[in-house]
Protein backbone atom coordinates (compact mmCIF):
# COMPACT_ATOMS: atom_id res chain seq x y z
CA UNK A 1 0.00 0.00 0.00
CA UNK A 2 1.32 3.53 -1.18
CA UNK A 3 1.44 5.80 1.65
CA UNK A 4 1.85 9.63 1.77
CA UNK A 5 5.63 9.59 1.97
CA UNK A 6 6.12 7.01 -0.57
CA UNK A 7 4.57 9.51 -3.05
CA UNK A 8 7.15 10.93 -5.35
CA UNK A 9 8.12 14.28 -5.02
CA UNK A 10 7.01 14.57 -8.57
CA UNK A 11 3.09 14.02 -7.48
CA UNK A 12 3.03 16.55 -4.80
CA UNK A 13 4.21 19.39 -7.33
CA UNK A 14 1.53 18.68 -9.51
CA UNK A 15 -0.86 18.49 -6.57
CA UNK A 16 0.24 22.02 -5.96
CA UNK A 17 -0.35 23.21 -9.49
CA UNK A 18 -3.78 21.99 -9.31
CA UNK A 19 -4.57 23.62 -6.45
CA UNK A 20 -3.68 26.68 -7.69
CA UNK A 21 -5.38 25.82 -10.90
CA UNK A 22 -8.56 25.99 -8.42
CA UNK A 23 -8.10 28.67 -7.00
CA UNK A 24 -7.75 30.18 -10.15
CA UNK A 25 -10.29 29.11 -11.20
CA UNK A 26 -12.25 30.29 -7.88
CA UNK A 27 -12.12 33.54 -8.62
CA UNK A 28 -14.51 33.97 -11.62
CA UNK A 29 -16.82 31.67 -9.57
CA UNK A 30 -16.71 33.81 -6.27
CA UNK A 31 -17.53 36.81 -9.09
CA UNK A 32 -20.48 35.08 -10.12
CA UNK A 33 -21.62 34.40 -6.55
CA UNK A 34 -21.52 38.29 -5.77
CA UNK A 35 -24.35 38.57 -7.95
CA UNK A 36 -26.60 36.60 -5.77
CA UNK A 37 -24.98 36.80 -2.15
CA UNK A 38 -23.26 39.61 -0.41
CA UNK A 39 -19.25 38.78 -0.45
CA UNK A 40 -19.05 38.85 3.55
CA UNK A 41 -22.12 36.57 3.45
CA UNK A 42 -20.18 33.83 1.16
CA UNK A 43 -16.75 34.01 2.54
CA UNK A 44 -18.52 33.22 6.32
CA UNK A 45 -20.61 29.82 4.63
CA UNK A 46 -17.48 29.32 3.11
CA UNK A 47 -15.25 29.32 6.08
CA UNK A 48 -17.78 27.95 7.83
CA UNK A 49 -18.84 24.58 6.16
CA UNK A 50 -14.98 24.23 5.44
CA UNK A 51 -14.11 24.52 9.34
CA UNK A 52 -16.57 21.28 10.21
CA UNK A 53 -15.55 19.08 6.86
CA UNK A 54 -11.76 19.84 7.77
CA UNK A 55 -12.10 18.91 11.12
CA UNK A 56 -14.03 16.08 11.08
CA UNK A 57 -11.71 14.68 8.30
CA UNK A 58 -8.81 15.39 10.82
CA UNK A 59 -9.73 15.38 14.29
CA UNK A 60 -8.12 12.53 15.68
CA UNK A 61 -4.81 14.46 14.49
CA UNK A 62 -6.49 17.78 16.03
CA UNK A 63 -7.42 16.75 19.16
CA UNK A 64 -4.73 16.30 21.03
CA UNK A 65 -3.17 19.34 19.90
CA UNK A 66 -6.27 22.09 21.48
CA UNK A 67 -4.20 24.00 23.98
CA UNK A 68 -4.38 27.09 24.67
CA UNK A 69 -1.15 28.28 22.99
CA UNK A 70 -2.18 26.77 19.36
CA UNK A 71 -5.54 28.04 19.62
CA UNK A 72 -4.45 31.48 20.40
CA UNK A 73 -2.24 30.91 16.95
CA UNK A 74 -4.43 29.80 15.10
CA UNK A 75 -6.89 32.83 15.78
CA UNK A 76 -4.32 34.73 14.78
CA UNK A 77 -3.73 33.69 11.58
CA UNK A 78 -7.94 33.33 10.96
CA UNK A 79 -8.08 37.11 11.97
CA UNK A 80 -5.77 38.23 9.19
CA UNK A 81 -6.72 35.33 6.77
CA UNK A 82 -10.15 36.12 6.81
CA UNK A 83 -9.96 39.58 7.12
CA UNK A 84 -8.03 39.34 3.85
CA UNK A 85 -10.61 37.67 1.93
CA UNK A 86 -13.46 39.69 3.39
CA UNK A 87 -11.53 42.91 1.73
CA UNK A 88 -10.32 40.99 -1.14
CA UNK A 89 -13.82 39.99 -2.07
CA UNK A 90 -15.64 43.30 -1.45
CA UNK A 91 -12.70 44.76 -3.69
CA UNK A 92 -13.33 41.61 -6.38
CA UNK A 93 -17.18 43.49 -6.71
CA UNK A 94 -15.62 46.52 -8.52
CA UNK A 95 -12.85 45.09 -10.13
CA UNK A 96 -12.01 42.17 -13.12
CA UNK A 97 -11.40 38.47 -11.69
CA UNK A 98 -7.78 38.66 -13.32
CA UNK A 99 -7.06 42.50 -11.86
CA UNK A 100 -7.86 40.80 -8.67
CA UNK A 101 -6.00 37.58 -8.91
CA UNK A 102 -2.69 39.99 -10.03
CA UNK A 103 -2.80 42.50 -7.78
CA UNK A 104 -3.76 39.83 -4.89
CA UNK A 105 -0.28 38.01 -5.93
CA UNK A 106 1.60 40.72 -4.99
CA UNK A 107 1.66 39.36 -1.82
CA UNK A 108 4.62 37.19 -2.46
CA UNK A 109 6.73 40.60 -3.45
CA UNK A 110 5.76 42.15 0.30
CA UNK A 111 6.65 39.35 2.05
CA UNK A 112 10.12 39.65 2.51
CA UNK A 113 9.52 43.48 3.48
CA UNK A 114 7.25 42.35 6.20
CA UNK A 115 9.42 39.60 7.23
CA UNK A 116 12.23 42.49 7.66
CA UNK A 117 9.58 44.96 9.55
CA UNK A 118 8.42 41.69 12.13
CA UNK A 119 12.17 39.85 12.22
CA UNK A 120 14.60 42.79 11.27
CA UNK A 121 16.26 40.88 8.42
CA UNK A 122 16.85 42.64 5.86
CA UNK A 123 15.62 41.75 2.17
CA UNK A 124 18.50 40.97 -0.25
CA UNK A 125 18.86 42.22 -3.64
CA UNK A 126 16.12 39.65 -5.42
CA UNK A 127 13.53 41.12 -3.28
CA UNK A 128 14.22 44.82 -4.37
CA UNK A 129 14.62 43.53 -7.91
CA UNK A 130 10.94 41.24 -7.71
CA UNK A 131 9.44 44.85 -5.51
CA UNK A 132 10.53 46.99 -8.69
CA UNK A 133 8.62 44.68 -11.16
CA UNK A 134 5.93 44.47 -8.79
CA UNK A 135 5.34 47.94 -8.58
CA UNK A 136 5.99 48.59 -12.83
CA UNK A 137 3.10 45.78 -12.94
CA UNK A 138 0.44 47.66 -11.06
CA UNK A 139 1.55 50.95 -12.61
CA UNK A 140 0.60 49.37 -15.95
CA UNK A 141 -2.44 48.06 -14.55
CA UNK A 142 -3.55 51.30 -13.02
CA UNK A 143 -3.01 53.21 -16.24
CA UNK A 144 -5.90 54.22 -18.19
CA UNK A 145 -6.67 54.10 -21.99
CA UNK A 146 -5.26 57.60 -22.29
CA UNK A 147 -2.67 56.82 -20.28
CA UNK A 148 -3.97 58.61 -16.91
CA UNK A 149 -3.06 56.94 -13.48
CA UNK A 150 -5.92 55.28 -11.10
CA UNK A 151 -7.01 52.43 -9.58
CA UNK A 152 -10.41 51.82 -9.02
CA UNK A 153 -11.01 51.16 -5.16
CA UNK A 154 -11.58 47.41 -6.17
CA UNK A 155 -8.04 47.47 -6.83
CA UNK A 156 -7.11 49.37 -3.90
CA UNK A 157 -9.33 47.31 -1.30
CA UNK A 158 -7.42 43.99 -3.08
CA UNK A 159 -3.99 45.78 -2.46
CA UNK A 160 -4.73 45.81 1.08
CA UNK A 161 -5.60 41.95 1.27
CA UNK A 162 -1.89 41.21 -0.32
CA UNK A 163 -1.06 42.92 2.56
CA UNK A 164 -3.15 40.86 5.00
CA UNK A 165 -2.06 37.99 3.38
CA UNK A 166 1.96 38.85 2.90
CA UNK A 167 1.53 39.06 7.21
CA UNK A 168 -0.44 36.06 7.50
CA UNK A 169 2.33 33.80 5.58
CA UNK A 170 5.02 35.65 8.13
CA UNK A 171 2.61 34.44 11.27
CA UNK A 172 2.31 31.27 9.74
CA UNK A 173 5.82 30.52 9.26
CA UNK A 174 6.61 32.14 12.99
CA UNK A 175 4.33 30.19 14.80
CA UNK A 176 5.27 26.43 12.75
CA UNK A 177 8.81 27.04 13.49
CA UNK A 178 7.82 27.80 17.13
CA UNK A 179 6.59 23.75 17.03
CA UNK A 180 2.87 24.49 17.15
CA UNK A 181 0.70 21.66 15.32
CA UNK A 182 -0.21 22.81 11.77
CA UNK A 183 -3.47 21.19 11.07
CA UNK A 184 -4.49 22.42 14.67
CA UNK A 185 -4.03 25.94 13.70
CA UNK A 186 -5.63 25.29 10.15
CA UNK A 187 -8.76 24.33 12.03
CA UNK A 188 -8.44 27.40 14.17
CA UNK A 189 -7.67 29.21 11.73
CA UNK A 190 -11.20 28.47 9.36
CA UNK A 191 -12.79 28.32 12.11
CA UNK A 192 -11.54 32.21 13.11
CA UNK A 193 -12.20 33.44 9.91
CA UNK A 194 -16.01 32.07 9.96
CA UNK A 195 -15.99 34.05 12.72
CA UNK A 196 -14.52 37.24 11.62
CA UNK A 197 -16.61 37.08 7.79
CA UNK A 198 -19.62 36.82 9.87
CA UNK A 199 -19.13 39.66 12.07
CA UNK A 200 -18.00 41.67 9.03
CA UNK A 201 -21.61 40.70 7.38
CA UNK A 202 -23.33 41.91 10.30
CA UNK A 203 -21.75 44.99 10.51
CA UNK A 204 -21.49 45.82 6.49
CA UNK A 205 -24.63 43.70 5.24
CA UNK A 206 -27.44 43.03 7.74
CA UNK A 207 -29.15 39.90 8.26
CA UNK A 208 -29.44 38.16 4.83
CA UNK A 209 -32.27 36.84 3.35
CA UNK A 210 -31.51 33.45 3.34
CA UNK A 211 -33.99 32.89 0.48
CA UNK A 212 -30.68 33.51 -1.79
CA UNK A 213 -29.42 30.13 -1.24
CA UNK A 214 -32.54 28.69 -2.69
CA UNK A 215 -31.00 29.63 -6.00
CA UNK A 216 -30.20 26.41 -7.48
CA UNK A 217 -27.11 28.27 -9.00
CA UNK A 218 -25.72 28.65 -6.16
CA UNK A 219 -25.11 25.62 -4.98
CA UNK A 220 -22.85 24.54 -7.29
CA UNK A 221 -20.92 27.57 -6.58
CA UNK A 222 -20.74 26.92 -2.87
CA UNK A 223 -19.49 23.66 -3.79
CA UNK A 224 -16.44 24.77 -5.74
CA UNK A 225 -15.71 26.87 -3.17
CA UNK A 226 -16.37 24.98 0.20
CA UNK A 227 -15.22 21.57 -0.98
CA UNK A 228 -12.73 22.01 -3.50
CA UNK A 229 -11.36 25.94 -2.89
CA UNK A 230 -11.16 25.23 0.86
CA UNK A 231 -11.33 21.84 1.91
CA UNK A 232 -9.17 20.40 -0.22
CA UNK A 233 -6.86 22.67 -1.40
CA UNK A 234 -5.80 23.57 1.95
CA UNK A 235 -5.33 20.09 3.09
CA UNK A 236 -3.65 19.87 -0.56
CA UNK A 237 -1.44 22.77 0.38
CA UNK A 238 -0.56 22.12 3.94
CA UNK A 239 0.59 18.44 2.71
CA UNK A 240 2.46 19.37 -0.41
CA UNK A 241 4.76 21.53 1.40
CA UNK A 242 5.61 19.12 3.77
CA UNK A 243 6.81 17.64 1.08
CA UNK A 244 7.92 20.28 -1.58
CA UNK A 245 10.71 22.98 -0.54
CA UNK A 246 9.62 26.34 -0.01
CA UNK A 247 10.61 27.99 -3.01
CA UNK A 248 9.09 25.72 -5.47
CA UNK A 249 5.94 25.34 -3.66
CA UNK A 250 5.45 28.94 -3.53
CA UNK A 251 5.94 29.48 -6.99
CA UNK A 252 3.76 26.70 -7.71
CA UNK A 253 0.89 28.25 -6.13
CA UNK A 254 1.62 31.65 -7.55
CA UNK A 255 0.41 30.08 -10.71
CA UNK A 256 -2.82 30.97 -9.54
CA UNK A 257 -2.77 34.37 -11.02
CA UNK A 258 -2.42 33.24 -14.18
CA UNK A 259 -5.12 29.97 -14.35
CA UNK A 260 -7.51 33.16 -12.88
CA UNK A 261 -6.58 35.46 -15.74
CA UNK A 262 -7.14 32.21 -18.74
CA UNK A 263 -10.54 31.64 -16.47
CA UNK A 264 -11.39 34.69 -16.57
CA UNK A 265 -10.88 35.17 -20.22
CA UNK A 266 -12.34 32.28 -21.13
CA UNK A 267 -15.58 32.24 -18.73
CA UNK A 268 -15.78 36.27 -17.82
CA UNK A 269 -15.54 37.31 -20.72
CA UNK A 270 -12.15 39.65 -19.70
CA UNK A 271 -10.38 41.61 -22.56
CA UNK A 272 -6.65 41.30 -21.86
CA UNK A 273 -4.89 44.44 -23.88
CA UNK A 274 -1.51 44.66 -24.70
CA UNK A 275 -0.80 47.12 -21.74
CA UNK A 276 -2.80 44.41 -18.67
CA UNK A 277 -0.72 41.75 -20.50
CA UNK A 278 2.02 43.73 -19.42
CA UNK A 279 1.08 44.29 -16.26
CA UNK A 280 0.65 41.08 -15.73
CA UNK A 281 3.38 39.20 -16.87
CA UNK A 282 5.88 42.21 -14.76
CA UNK A 283 3.43 40.74 -11.59
CA UNK A 284 4.22 36.93 -12.64
CA UNK A 285 7.81 38.10 -13.04
CA UNK A 286 7.98 39.78 -9.72
CA UNK A 287 6.39 36.63 -7.94
CA UNK A 288 8.64 34.70 -10.00
CA UNK A 289 11.94 36.60 -8.85
CA UNK A 290 10.98 36.68 -5.14
CA UNK A 291 10.53 33.33 -4.72
CA UNK A 292 13.17 31.33 -7.47
CA UNK A 293 15.83 34.08 -6.62
CA UNK A 294 17.23 32.60 -4.16
CA UNK A 295 17.35 28.81 -4.60
CA UNK A 296 19.31 30.82 -8.09
CA UNK A 297 21.50 32.61 -6.36
CA UNK A 298 22.50 29.89 -4.41
CA UNK A 299 23.39 27.58 -7.45
CA UNK A 300 25.64 30.12 -8.80
CA UNK A 301 27.19 30.37 -5.33
CA UNK A 302 27.82 26.64 -5.55
CA UNK A 303 29.61 27.11 -8.76
CA UNK A 304 31.45 30.51 -8.49
CA UNK A 305 32.11 30.19 -4.78
CA UNK A 306 30.47 32.64 -2.16
CA UNK A 307 33.35 35.07 -2.70
CA UNK A 308 32.22 36.09 -6.62
CA UNK A 309 28.80 36.70 -4.84
CA UNK A 310 29.34 38.83 -2.49
CA UNK A 311 31.95 40.83 -4.86
CA UNK A 312 28.84 41.36 -7.13
CA UNK A 313 27.42 42.86 -4.46
CA UNK A 314 24.41 40.22 -3.86
CA UNK A 315 22.92 39.38 -0.53
CA UNK A 316 21.43 35.92 -0.04
CA UNK A 317 18.85 36.61 2.82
Amino acid sequence: MITEKDMPTGVWKIALAGAAAIWGGSFVVIKGALDVVPPCWLMFVRFFFSALIVGALFWKRVRPHLDASTLRCGAVLGILSGTAFVVQNIGLTDTTPGRNAFLTATYCVMVPFVNWAVARRRPGATSIVAAALGILGVGLLSLGDDFSVGLSWGDMLTLVSAVLYALHIVAVARFSASGHEVMTMTVTQLAMSAVVSLAAALVLEGVIDFGVFADPGIWGALFYLVILSSAVCMVVQNLGQAHVPPAPASLLLSLESVFAVIASVLFYGEVVTPRLACGFASIFAAVVVSEAGVPALMWVRARLGGDAIREAGVEEA
